[in-house]
């Protein structure tokens, strides 16, 4: 039976977008708590490992014939770019502050317009790109990344913020042809096959406490990327990808929550812009005729 592409809905993308960056900043708590005694190496292991594991029942279910695939490429090179952004990823929060780090990885946004407008051919606008840049200002006004945390580590979190704007706009081209449970299930057996690697030098047995925060992560991790695939099979990746820099917020909310770390004025003015940013990335005509009807009433009044 050949898969048919679920019905596109900005709106519907949006919020599960949304859902996806409030989970991946929940997992960066996470890791952040299991770098202090746990490797790199071992904590990427572990999040696919756990994501796999999680998936794993959809074949019972499915049988075989979910794996059947004509665009296993595809699918590799989607699970290749984001194991490498994972990589980058989880070694940020290792060595900066969650926020700082939610900076570097989580400015893909930046890149997802220009990325789906050359692999995808997909429409961008002025104003999408204006969204793009207008967000990546307010994330740097809310984590405001100081000198310290630049060279190096600034360079592998940039990267991997390139990396997986190209697994998100990967997942978008994959989901015509792709179910959401089919994306999400080859990036966790081709991620885990790969990360196992390195275990052969780096394993080490883990206390309770440490395989809690670690397979925590994973579980999130899974639900984030299972929400995360579905939003972008919703709704282009140019047009809704900028709601990824809520993850910011999110991560500046865990860290009030947790840390007693209140946001600056600065910091709050850059939550404005962002949900601003996020709006505007929405291109919806609904929406801006009804901005346009709203400013003509209050022209007439």
């Amino acid at each position: 039976m050949r898969y048919e592409a679920p019905p596109q809905s900005i709106w519907r993308g949006l919020a599960l977008l949304t859902l996806s960056a409030f989970l991946f900043a929940t997992m960066g708590v996470f890791i952040r708590q299991a770098s202090h005694t746990v490797n790199n190496e071992t904590i990427v292991f572990f999040r696919n490992l756990t994501g796999s594991l999680m998936l794993l029942p959809l074949l019972a279910i499915h049988g075989t014939a979910l794996l059947k695939t004509q665009v296993f490429h595809k699918h590799l090179w989607r699970s290749v770019v984001g194991l490498a952004a994972m990589y980058g990823f989880f070694y940020a929060i290792a060595e900066l502050p969650l926020a700082s780090a939610m900076v570097f990885t989580y400015s893909s946004p930046v890149f997802i317009p220009l990325i789906a407008w050359l692999f995808l051919k997909e429409q961008i606008t002025a104003r999408m790109m204006f969204a793009a840049g207008l967000g990546m200002v307010g994330v740097l006004m809310i984590c405001r990344p100081d000198l310290a945390g630049m060279g190096f580590i600034s360079v592998v979190g940039m990267s991997a913020s390139l990396l997986a704007a190209m697994a998100f706009v990967t997942v978008r081209a994959l989901s015509g042809s792709e179910p959401t449970t089919r994306i999400v299930l080859y990036f966790s057996l081709i991620s885990v096959c790969i990360s196992a690697i390195p275990m052969l030098w780096a394993w080490r047995a883990l206390s309770l406490h440490e395989y809690a925060w670690v397979l925590g992560a994973g579980v999130l991790a899974t639900f984030s990327q299972l929400a995360m695939s579905r939003a972008y099979s919703l709704a282009p990746a140019g047009r809704i990808g900028p709601a990824a820099y809520l993850a910011i917020v999110f991560a500046g909310l865990w860290a009030w929550l947790l840390w007693d770390e209140l946001p600056e004025t600065l910091a709050v003015a850059g939550i404005v812009i962002i949900f601003l940013a996020t709006l505007m990335c929405l291109d919806s005509p609904l929406f801006w005729r009804k901005i346009t009807r709203r400013k003509g009433t209050l022209a007439a009044r």
